[in-house]
């Protein structure tokens, strides 16, 4: 049975606040229900509270509970049924792609523990679409990992990562050790990096990157293609990362400086 939550304060509109305190009801108790949501406290499939038992529960009215779950069913994390009620999608974590994408602070924000695997790592040489998006020259060395990432004990993406040699020679030790490519990146002299682009389509996945995924090849997956830039604007990454579509929702935010 799901863990009762509340806010901080009971009867939250009892003291007639401003419209922009009343719209943070609403975001708050949104927020609080997502991560319910991602750290399994709502499964997926399981029926939420009814708007009335919410109401009492947060101590706010049923119009504030009703903007809350529409806000959620924007995001994917639910689907609301008339006559039924409210019920978690099968997808029930909502990623973040933006400028400083970062696997570990977007499962955060979604609230959703978890981290990356690396499954292998080899040195290849750069093919050219590689070579291209890394601005590096047709056959260059890179640094191949082939990355699970993880949400919630299940398998979220997994993903192929190019990084140009020799600058990050040693980097598939750093984020084995850390579980955070990130790290492993200010471990080689690069404090800050930025996604100079992300390219989203819809496939069928591979029969090893559907067994990776846990579900069957029939099932598409999202596929996003990215590059990572340091400061100076120098590619130091470039990926191919395929997610499983019934699990991962993707946001693009487009509002950060």
């Amino acid at each position: 049975m799901a863990t009762p939550l509340a806010l901080a304060s009971p009867h939250l509109e009892d003291t007639r606040p401003t419209q922009p305190e009343r719209d943070s009801f609403w975001s708050r108790i949104a927020q609080q229900l997502a991560d319910a949501i991602g750290q399994g406290q709502y499964t997926p499939g399981e029926r939420l509270p009814s708007e009335h038992v919410l109401a009492e529960q947060f101590g706010v009215n049923r119009h504030t509970i009703r903007r809350s779950l529409a806000h959620l069913g924007q995001r994917g994390l639910v689907r609301s049924t008339q006559g039924r009620g409210t019920f978690v999608e099968a997808f029930a974590v909502d990623l973040a792609l933006g400028k400083r994408t970062r696997h570990r602070q977007s499962l955060a924000q979604a609230g959703v523990r978890g981290g990356l695997q690396i499954l292998q790592s080899q040195t290849v040489l750069a093919l050219a679409d590689q070579a291209q998006a890394l601005k590096v020259n047709t056959g260059s060395p890179l640094l191949c990992l082939q990355v699970l990432g993880e949400g919630a004990g299940q398998p979220l993406h997994v993903s192929e990562r190019y990084f140009p040699l020799p600058r990050f020679a040693g980097l598939a030790d750093a984020v084995a050790r850390s579980g955070s490519i990130t790290e492993a990146f200010a471990q080689h002299g690069v404090s800050d990096y930025q996604r100079q682009e992300s390219r989203i389509s819809a496939r069928l996945p591979s029969s090893d990157v559907a067994s990776l995924l846990c579900q069957v090849n029939s099932r598409p997956v999202l596929l996003v293609s990215s590059v990572n830039v340091d400061l100076q604007g120098v590619p130091i990454e470039f990926a191919l990362a395929w997610f499983a579509g019934d699990r991962v929702t993707l946001t693009v935010k487009n509002d950060e400086i």
